[in-house]
């Protein structure tokens, strides 16, 4: 809904009515020149965050590069 890229883990939970159903572990920002930046790092330390389904527009299988960036990032 933002025009941001993100590359995470990803699970969905379940949850109350209303409330936010997919859980983001480990999110990064993927900026336009294949970089990858922990998401929301200005504002907390947390890495994982709760996510209404309903705003994630689209999930892809990223290429093989970029899951190499992520995961030496990640570990």
């Amino acid at each position: 809904m933002n025009n941001q890229k993100l590359m995470t883990q990803i699970e969905e939970v379940s949850s109350e009515l209303g409330e936010p159903d997919c859980r983001l572990t480990e999110p990064f920002l993927v900026r336009d020149d294949g970089t990858l930046e922990p998401w929301l790092v200005d504002l907390t330390t947390q890495n994982s965050f709760m996510m209404h389904s309903d705003k994630i527009l689209t999930i892809v299988e990223p290429n093989g590069k970029l899951i190499d960036k992520y995961e030496g990032l990640v570990k």
